[in-house]
């Protein structure tokens, strides 16, 4: 297999942590927007030979949820192992159409998970993509705290031993690969995807057709959404041959079995009706887990499955567990794995707010059988966006809805919707008969009904208790981003210097012009040293620097 990119990237320093350690390196790989189109997941269509072969050597876990239909909401919930309305990160980027300007400030005390591993000893990196509310889209974006490395990499700047965390997002399969990639652009977004997804998969060829994909009902079943399916599937072989790289690059560096595995994607399909929605086509994502021999826990089997439900608010606790590292209070997610592994849930949440200028709230909670979405609003899911409507399919849909061609369950999404919807979701896959009304299902209703109704009594959600505007002034007062205060120094008789800050803010510091790192507890100090500073508190900018000599 060809070793090109990413994986020469990230994997050509990392031989230095090739010794014996008594923690797991970690590797989170997540792909965007898919659903389980995967072979090992069944779907006959993929072709995905490496994500296989990992579940083969893994587990394969089928009921994984996550909070948002859509990145930046849900990377949000990821990050924080919070459920992103529980801390304002819950409106599609609020840099981009949001009616005031913010960033979600977390409360002090709440920390993402990657620095939490950093503070127990972990060098943390992440490639590609960040997209947590209070960063940008991008590397190199957002609070200097939580990554070692989040922009390119320099071998001189790795440790010389511990464990790692790595976070790598492949963009192959992001909704802008359905954009035909020979089209003449309508705009730069168009012309951006279109470059983009020539080089992704410049060295890929197609081999999934229109015919020979499966159109869900919800969809005519025209040419243009065939190709858009199968335009998809091929954009899942691409990324699976990226997978395949960093797996033989871990093997070739002798890190397999020190490394436990996790590909998993950040949410649902790239596809009309599916991103950004609440159905399982939104919200559903496959996950595997390859655990080394010596860290794999008894019920972990080589080529199993598990079926409970995991949320991926429960990803932070469940990567600190594997860790061994302390799972914060404010964290609401449970540990699906390692030493603080809780009983298998009951229940996952998903919550649906502004997209684009348009603004939303829904809020869904499903069982291994029922989902029950509650719409505050009633517009129908489908609207015009901009960014959707480069997509050929969608083009389709709208030119099908002008003409009067979509039938009563393809009309379903571009209808209002009901404030109550009830599926089931064995007998209904694709969501599409809503039970909500049928009194054989009352009970299966009202259960669901306390089930979310209890749930927000435990998690405060902003969108319930103010608009986006007064959340917005809550965050950044008068629409100005707050500025962390510098960092003071206080030097006891041994030589220890304790560094403080009066906003519950992250710390980084740098001795002697090294490269920066995580403060945590007093650093002890020669004659000449010099001590450098500076704090962040998420969603404020960071503070000047402060400076100390001994």
């Amino acid at each position: 297999m060809k070793i090109t990119r990413l994986s020469i990237m990230v994997f050509s320093l990392i031989p230095l942590f090739a010794q014996a350690q008594d923690r797991p390196n970690i590797l989170l790989l997540m792909a965007e927007d898919l659903s389980p189109r995967i072979g090992a997941f069944g779907d006959a269509v993929a072709i995905t030979p490496n994500i296989d072969q990992l579940a083969n050597d893994g587990v394969r876990y089928t009921n994984v949820f996550t909070t948002a239909g859509v990145c930046a909401p849900s990377r949000a919930a990821i990050i924080m192992g919070m459920h992103q309305q529980s801390f304002g990160a819950q409106h599609m980027r609020s840099y981009t159409g949001a009616p005031a300007d913010y960033l979600p400030v977390p409360p002090v005390g709440a920390k993402a998970f990657p620095e939490l591993l950093r503070a127990a000893g972990y060098y943390t990196f992440v490639t590609t993509k960040l997209d947590y509310q209070f960063s940008g889209p991008r590397t190199g974006s957002g609070p200097s705290s939580i990554w070692d490395r989040n922009e390119s990499f320099g071998a001189d700047e790795m440790p010389p031993n511990g464990p790692f965390f790595g976070y790598i997002t492949y963009m192959e399969t992001h909704e802008s690969g359905i954009v035909p990639r020979w089209s003449w652009p309508t705009s730069m977004a168009h012309l951006i995807a279109q470059a983009m997804h020539i080089w992704y998969h410049r060295d890929t060829q197609d081999s999934v057709f229109a015919d020979d994909v499966v159109v869900p009902p919800y969809y005519p079943d025209t040419k243009p959404i065939r190709e858009d399916i199968a335009r998809h599937y091929n954009n899942i072989i691409t990324m699976d041959q990226r997978v395949g790289e960093i797996l033989e690059r871990l093997e070739a560096d002798g890190l397999a079995e020190e490394t436990i595995v996790i590909w998993t994607t950040d949410h649902g399909d790239g596809l009309p009706r599916a991103k950004r929605e609440l159905y399982d086509s939104g919200l559903r994502v496959p996950m595997i887990v390859r655990w080394p021999e010596k860290y794999r826990p008894r019920h972990a089997q080589p080529g199993s499955a598990e079926d409970r439900l995991i949320s991926f608010v429960d990803l932070a606790p469940t990567l600190l567990s594997m860790a061994r590292v302390d799972i914060p209070d404010n964290m609401q997610g449970q540990a699906f794995s390692g030493p603080a592994e809780a009983p298998p849930r009951d229940y996952v949440y998903a919550a649906r707010d502004r997209i684009g200028r348009l603004p939303d709230m829904q809020r869904a909670v499903r069982d291994q059988q029922y989902k029950y979405i509650y719409s505050h609003n009633t517009q129908a899911g489908g609207f015009r966006l901009a960014y959707r409507d480069m997509a050929l399919g969608m083009q389709e849909l709208w030119r099908a809805l002008a003409e009067g061609a979509l039938n009563d369950i393809q009309m379903q999404w571009f209808s209002e919707r009901p404030t109550e919807m009830l599926f089931d979701t064995l007998a209904d896959p694709y969501e599409i008969n809503n039970l909500a009304q049928d009194p054989d299902y009352t009970q299966e209703l009202d259960r669901l009904r306390a089930a979310l109704a209890e749930h927000e009594s435990d998690v405060y959600d902003y969108s319930a208790e103010m608009s986006e505007v007064e959340m917005a002034e809550v965050f950044w007062p008068t629409s100005i981003q707050p500025a962390t205060a510098k960092p003071g120094f206080s030097v006891d008789q041994a030589g220890y210097v304790a560094i403080t800050n009066a906003n519950g803010a992250s710390i980084d510091y740098s001795l002697n012009s090294a490269p920066w790192l995580l403060y945590s507890d007093p650093i002890l100090l020669e004659a000449g040293d010099k001590l450098q500073a500076r704090a962040v508190r998420y969603g404020w900018a960071a503070s000047d620097i402060s400076d100390f000599s001994y």
